[in-house]
């Protein structure tokens, strides 16, 4: 088969397109045919060498959709011809209040989505929403399973709150704006593109800030009367001091990222002096992704997706990323 093989760190152009053995299921495995996968952050942080257990070579990607092509043993046959999407969250364990010390996420260690055929555990396959495309369905898992945790499991958003989403654009903060309206809260985004604050409102926010202006901050307080209950934010540093401050009275926030490094101004007296509630989060149990998928199918949600390419051109797929000009996320078309 046809992957995307990452043998040495450096730039987009290590992202090599080789013809590896295709994978056979061992027992309790699936084998399907990938119609489409999405490229998320992570893909970047371990192609440069910024992340945690790197191990070469490898086959990047955690997110994917397509067709179950082969069972192994003990699962039934009849799962070969479904349609299907992957769950990236790999041993999760028993507690649904954290993750197990064999969690991992498909795309490292385990060999991911960027190639023509991919084993996984038949636990890890769901049915794929029938109103979605194959891009689409393929755009959902790990960012959209990481945002239902946020927005849903951890900040537990209600209707008539109002929520702020920071970094509208990004796959993660666009599916978090999404849920936040799904449960009837008011959603308000930050960005340093007035074109995907002006998306963000076509998509349902109530409004935002450009956080390059001065006073963006205070311009949320006023937009929100007197800040957001929720804050989801994915950058961590300035922007985590920032929602510290914002945020309202027993407020709560939820981060899990920290793209923008450690916060060394956190104001620790306005978080109890606040009663503020700080929640980290990170991907989701396997029930949260079957509980998203049915949140997916009962509202007929669909994912933004920026941008789709060849498989061939995964290295283009990166530099698209790193560029940092999508809204929603970029996919790799491999039907």
């Amino acid at each position: 088969m046809k992957a995307i093989v990452l043998r040495e760190l450096g730039g987009p152009e290590k992202l090599l397109y080789e013809d590896v053995p295709t994978p056979t299921p061992g027992a309790g495995e699936v084998v399907v045919k990938l119609k489409a996968a999405a490229l998320n952050h992570r893909d970047h942080w371990i192609r440069v060498g910024q992340y945690a257990g790197i191990k070469l070579p490898i086959i990047l990607g955690s997110d994917g959709a397509g067709v179950v092509a082969s069972v192994g043993e003990g699962i039934d046959n009849s799962l070969v011809g479904q349609e299907c999407v992957i769950n990236p969250s790999l041993d999760w364990g028993n507690n649904e209040a954290a993750q197990g010390k064999n969690y991992r996420i498909l795309g490292l260690p385990d060999d991911g989505t960027h190639a023509e055929y991919i084993k996984i555990p038949a636990e890890n396959v769901c049915a794929k929403p029938a109103h979605l495309s194959w891009h689409e369905a393929a755009a959902l898992p790990l960012a959209g399973l990481t945002a239902y945790r946020a927005v849903i499991s951890r900040a537990k958003v209600q209707s008539g709150e109002k929520v702020l989403v920071t970094g509208i654009g990004g796959g993660v903060a666009t599916f978090a704006l999404q849920f936040a309206l799904a449960t009837g809260a008011q959603v308000f985004v930050t960005s340093g593109s007035a074109e995907k604050l002006a998306s963000a409102q076509a998509l349902g926010a109530s409004g935002g800030a450009n956080y390059k202006e001065a006073g963006w901050d205070k311009a949320l307080i006023e937009l929100t009367g007197g800040g957001p209950d929720v804050v989801i934010d994915s950058a961590g540093g300035e922007s985590l001091e920032t929602a510290v401050k914002i945020v309202k009275p027993a407020g709560r926030i939820v981060f899990f990222g920290a793209t923008n490094g450690l916060a060394p101004n956190l104001d620790l007296r306005r978080i109890f002096f606040k009663q503020l509630n700080v929640f980290g989060s990170t991907m989701g149990s396997p029930c949260e992704f079957d509980a998203m998928l049915k949140l997916y199918n009962d509202k007929q949600l669909k994912p933004a997706v920026d941008q789709a390419f060849p498989l061939a051109e995964a290295g283009a797929a990166h530099q698209r990323m790193m560029e940092a000009g999508q809204f929603g996320k970029i996919v790799l078309d491999i039907g």
